[in-house]
């Protein structure tokens, strides 16, 4: 990978490539010496490219004098001296980095941005350096920058990037919020502070000022995200259904993050009547797509309750959502008909799963055959039988059991050694219930001469 960005200046960016192999090649005393000898001039798109590389950050002495060296030829933007300040930042070097603010202060109004302090911020926290960040925001007014509440998210937004400071950032909040007012932005950095901490308490007294302060705004949504995540998180799922119901009131929901949880916990918890609820809400009221994961969580606990036909609309309407189903999806769906016994649509669903290239698991298989065999279909369970045996589904040793347990009780003795030799040349062992079971009715039916066929073929083995 190139260090220099492609822009649509290719020359651009041929200069630039020519100044970061002098960069990354010479010490930096030697830099500037070997930038004007090389017989190419800078220019302002071209600083800014050779100033965001990799190089530049990796040897910040360097990027120092080629930013000299370019001043000298022309004015560099207000974003050229950002790179700068975000270089000497991210370098710890934090003396040249507020000698750079106060060159930035010298060369005139509108250089000096909140975008520079954010950066500070961000750099200070990055080194633990948490009372020199909150410093560089009180003196911000004294460099010519007001601090307002996109200068206080920015700084709030850095200290809840480290670690266990959501309360620094509480902190800092509530020493500026009668100066300086707070934002819903405000609010939702906050929010998923404490939500990252899951600090439960803290989160619901964030929630209440927020909305006594903002009030209710349906472009809010990460904030109302992040709280009611928390509340899932600290086991407060009825709570957070409470409150979820309040939102829809006002108009406002939450985003993905929250309803893919909580269709998890209700999913998990077997709550289908609550599941149905909020998934209704996510796609309806809130417009939202489901992931795979999530339809693959709601079709196996719909199919666990017997409502398979709404299964069925939610596989029917994946396609259009621009989701696939896969395996897991088709034996959810699957394993539900098994489970409520529903044999012919469970044989329908068999043959378009064998269309759609998506194999039976091997537990479906076998409980498929079992199924079949009890509703008088052998048909069907040597069907199954067959699919296992072309596609190689392991392991196979239950559903040969049960094909063999089925075959006898219909009396297919033919079918019963047909099977019997193809499992033992794939290496199934039937168990021994299943041989004396064999034994009884072949002697029964008087076809001893087909068991001891078995039994030669099985001691073979």
């Amino acid at each position: 990978m190139r260090d220099a960005e492609e822009g649509p200046d290719g020359e651009a960016s041929t200069r630039a490539e020519a100044f970061l192999e002098i960069l990354g090649r010479v010490q930096p005393g030697d830099v500037e010496a070997e930038l004007s000898a090389c017989g190419i001039g800078p220019t302002v798109e071209v600083a800014e490219q050779v100033l965001r590389s990799r190089i530049c950050y990796s040897r910040p002495k360097s990027a120092v004098r080629f930013f000299v060296w370019a001043e000298r030829s022309m004015k560099l933007t207000s974003y050229a001296w950002n790179l700068l300040v975000d270089i000497l930042g991210k370098a710890a070097m934090f003396e040249p980095m507020w000698d750079a603010v106060r060159s930035m202060m010298q060369e005139g109004p509108g250089l000096l941005t909140v975008a520079t302090f954010a950066s500070i911020f961000a750099s200070y926290i990055a080194h633990g350096k948490l009372k020199d960040a909150i410093r560089a925001f009180d003196v911000m007014e004294r460099h010519g920058v007001k601090p307002d509440a996109v200068a206080l998210n920015s700084l709030l937004s850095a200290i809840c990037r480290g670690e266990g400071l959501a309360q620094a950032a509480q902190d800092q909040f509530e020493r500026t919020k009668a100066t300086i007012a707070p934002d819903a932005d405000t609010f939702a950095i906050l929010l998923e502070a404490w939500e990252k901490e899951g600090n439960v308490q803290r989160a619901k007294s964030t929630f209440g000022e927020m909305v006594v302060r903002v009030g209710w705004d349906a472009r809010n949504m990460p904030a109302y995200d992040s709280f009611l995540s928390t509340l899932v998180r600290g086991d407060h799922f009825d709570e957070a259904l409470k409150f979820l119901h309040v939102m829809r009131t006002k108009g406002c929901l939450p985003g993905l993050k929250f309803f893919a949880r909580a269709i998890d916990v209700a999913v998990r918890k077997r709550d289908y009547v609550n599941s149905i609820a909020i998934w209704q809400m996510m796609v309806s009221d809130a417009s939202l797509i489901p992931n795979l994961a999530m339809y693959n969580a709601i079709i196996d606990l719909c199919c666990n309750t017997g409502n398979t036909d709404y299964a069925f609309r939610m596989l029917d309407e994946m396609p259009f959502n621009g989701i696939f189903a896969d395996s897991a999806t088709y034996n959810a769906i699957l394993e539900g008909l098994i489970k409520h016994n529903k044999a012919r649509e469970a044989e329908a669903f068999l043959v378009e799963m064998s269309k759609n290239e998506k194999l039976p698991s091997a537990t479906n298989c076998a409980a498929a055959i079992s199924m079949f065999s009890k509703e008088f279909n052998p048909s069907a369970a040597i069907d199954v039988w067959r699919c296992i045996v072309e596609h190689q589904i392991t392991p196979a040793d239950e559903s040969a059991r049960e094909l063999i347990v089925g075959l006898l009780d219909f009396g297919r003795f033919s079918e019963v050694k047909k099977y019997t030799d193809e499992m033992f040349d794939m290496g199934i062992e039937l168990p021994l219930s299943t041989i004396e079971n064999m034994k009884h009715i072949f002697d029964k039916a008087g076809r001893r001469h087909t068991y001891d066929h078995i039994v030669t073929r099985l001691n073979r083995c």
